[in-house]
């Protein structure tokens, strides 16, 4: 008899030595898979713009319980783990309870798994359901809880529960099927993330629906049963509708994450510095305005924070899964010609280098540039004699180019580079006077920072598109939570000083706006390129620059697509959706306000020592082709008879050309050929004059 006591006493200590040297035996659990995780890419606020699947294909996004509702994990801990804040990874009286089921029904009722048990078979997954697979995972249990505490063990099971199909965890699974954050959720939407994971694949809500909803309603009995919630929230919650299908996961600022990526393989979280609101709202507009303005037409957006250089919005298409408008193709970094949208840099160098004020008087007359280049407005129309401040609000042709003639093509296009512009010319051609009116080629992001560049005094931002990982809501290079005026240095060289980037917003602010819009409002310009392929719109005030691009991603030209009428009014409702009232460039100290005649007289008049109208600048001046000088025509005045008529021909000069013979006109002159009939013999001089008063002479002697 005390032999059998001795034995009964020492058994437990014989099960606790072998469950001891089994625990020892088994092999380092694996945490790699475990730790896999979902690359997610979040906005400044930390709000998913969108997450990537993992290598082989899982949706597993990072999530902890801070970031899930309080009620869904008391459901889950009453539903599937009573006592989870009071054992050590196994509870004993589930346990024996399982343990009287199995040996009352002779198979496996109920496992007794608690929550970290079920973490770890899904960890270290075992395909049979035995004894030896159940006491490996209690040994696996309490070791996770003594190695990461409740919490961390929590946090896996909400990493890892399966939810049918490629779903892994409670945050994608929320993102799929209720198209939110498990932050804050619903009585049944809770009770329906609690109830999949136990036959993930049986009850998914977009195949099987109603296996789903009764799922969902036991786990609303527990909870209430078990005082989670009230009897009458369970049966509101069972009113609520299963949803029925799968939604995709968002894609916010899809070619922005796409790159992100890209840059930093090795990342799982990248937060980027956009405005997750604002970049919604804007891809929103893009898709809208865009389907407005007909078939494979694409739109881009880009907004830029002029104190930090930070990228609030990147909206790269009218849509990124749309393939009739190419919605793939990130048309913020494609090269297009930017027709005039170029032409406010033109005038700010001209400012800085003093060859102009805003009130310089300029002639918008036809003319002709370099000998052959002869611009014309796109209205086919002339102004006269305007102030340089007009002539950039009508952006007209004609004083743009004499701008740039003054400024120097190759100087131009030198600074918009050492500014951190990536201008690309035509193949083997130098820079020459077309560039003002769009001949080059520039993407919507260099295009957005240049103006942001006048609205920063010149200095052209470098772009920040990432928030330094090590702190919150911080641009790299920045003290934490500090948004400097300027952020860094700028990309290069100021694209023009103070007073002259000054000068130019307060030109460009108050240009016409589009129609229904206020004016005076923001400083803005548009562009439409050559055969009508682009159409832009970037305007800026103190707090933002918002850059606008329609066209075709393939370059093909549209009819119809002008910046003014097409760019301007997305540009401008992109001001409004941004928020706030618009804040003017301050004005500098130095900056010289007057009117045309009180300035110095130097500035009240472009006046160039080489004429450039038509008549002084062709390349074949006035002459006479025929007769030549000196030449004796028989023309049969000696015969009987009336004589024959002498043909005039005159090359090059502006038309109408007037025919003189002895200084007396010619009746049917105006042409650049015509003839006269000579009343007798002798000689006489035949003379020519055109339009601007060139004139050529010859003498001849007619017989």
């Amino acid at each position: 008899m005390p032999l059998a006591l001795l034995s009964l006493a020492l058994l437990p200590l014989a099960g606790g030595l072998a469950l001891w040297r089994y625990a020892a035996a088994l092999p380092p659990l694996d945490m790699a898979q475990a730790a896999l995780r979902s690359t997610v890419v979040l906005d400044r606020e930390g709000r998913l713009l969108r997450p990537f699947a993992t290598a082989d294909g899982r949706w597993r996004l990072p999530l902890t319980a801070s970031g899930v509702d309080p009620r869904m994990l008391a459901m889950l801990t009453a539903y599937e783990d009573r006592r989870f804040d009071r054992h050590p990874g196994v509870d004993p009286i589930a346990s024996l309870r399982a343990a009287w089921q199995w040996l009352a029904h002779g198979r496996i009722v109920s496992g007794g798994s608690t929550l970290s048990m079920q973490v770890a078979r899904l960890i270290e997954p075992r395909s049979e359901r035995s004894l030896s697979a159940k006491l490996r995972q209690m040994v696996r249990a309490v070791a996770l809880e003594r190695s990461l505490g409740k919490a961390g063990v929590l946090d896996l099971y909400l990493a890892l529960a399966p939810y049918g199909g490629s779903l892994e965890g409670l945050r994608a699974a929320s993102l799929a099927y209720l198209g939110r954050e498990p932050a804050r959720l619903s009585f049944a939407e809770a009770a329906l993330l609690v109830a999949l994971p136990q036959a993930p694949e049986a009850r998914r809500p977009d195949r099987a629906p109603e296996a789903a909803r009764r799922a969902r309603d036991r786990v609303l009995d527990i909870a209430a049963a078990r005082g989670v919630i009230t009897a009458a929230e369970a049966a509101a919650a069972k009113a609520e509708p299963v949803p029925a299908g799968r939604r995709p996961f968002p894609m916010l600022a899809a070619h922005a994450a796409e790159a992100a990526v890209a840059a930093e393989p090795g990342a799982r979280v990248l937060r980027l510095t956009l405005d997750g609101r604002l970049q919604a709202s804007l891809e929103a507009l893009a898709a809208e305005r865009a389907a407005s303005a007909g078939p494979d037409l694409s739109a881009a957006i880009l907004a830029i924070d002029n104190r930090t250089g930070a990228v609030l919005a990147q909206v790269g298409s009218a849509g990124y899964l749309d393939a009739s408008r190419r919605g793939a193709i990130d048309m913020t970094a494609a090269l297009r010609s930017p027709g005039s949208a170029l032409k406010p840099f033109i005038y700010a160098l001209a400012f800085e280098n003093g060859i102009a004020h805003p009130e310089t008087l300029l002639d918008d007359r036809p003319a002709r540039f370099a000998a052959t280049y002869a611009p014309e407005n796109f209205d086919l129309t002339f102004q006269g004699t305007v102030t340089a401040r007009r002539a950039l609000q009508l952006s007209l042709n004609v004083p743009a180019v004499d701008l740039m003639e003054a400024v120097g093509p190759a100087r131009f296009v030198a600074r918009l580079r050492a500014a951190g512009a990536g201008i690309v010319l035509p193949r083997d051609t130098a820079p020459g006077l077309p560039v003002a009116l769009g001949g080059l080629g520039i993407t919507l992001t260099d295009l957005a920072r240049l103006y942001a560049g006048l609205a920063r005094g010149g200095a052209v931002p470098d772009l920040a598109r990432r928030l330094d990982p090590q702190g919150a809501g911080r641009v790299p290079g920045h003290a934490p939570g500090q948004m400097p005026d300027h952020a860094g240095a700028a990309a290069g060289m100021p694209v023009a000083d103070p007073v002259a980037s000054w000068y130019v917003a307060d030109i460009l602010r108050g240009a016409a706006p589009p129609e229904n819009a206020l004016p005076n409002r923001i400083a803005y310009k548009t562009g439409t390129s050559y055969g009508y392929r682009d159409a832009w719109a970037a305007g800026f005030d103190r707090r933002v620059t918002i850059a606008v691009w329609v066209g075709r991603p393939d370059g093909a030209a549209v009819p119809g697509l002008v910046g003014r009428l097409v760019a301007a009014p997305v540009l401008f409702d992109a001001f409004s959706r941004f928020g706030g009232e618009p804040e003017p460039v301050p004005q500098p100290r130095d900056a010289l306000v007057a009117t045309s005649a009180a300035l110095p007289p130097p500035l009240r008049h472009i006046r160039r020592d080489s004429p450039k109208t038509l008549g002084a600048t062709l390349k074949a001046p006035l002459r006479i082709a025929y007769p030549p000088d000196g030449a004796r025509i028989d023309l049969g005045l000696s015969e009987a008879g009336a004589a024959a008529a002498l043909a005039l021909k005159a090359n090059g000069g502006v038309p109408p050309l007037t025919w003189l013979v002895d200084s007396l006109p010619v009746a049917a002159g105006a042409r650049r050929h015509s003839e006269w009939r000579p009343e007798g013999a002798g000689f006489a001089r035949i003379s020519v004059m055109d339009a601007l008063g060139a004139s050529d002479s010859v003498v001849v002697r007619i017989e």
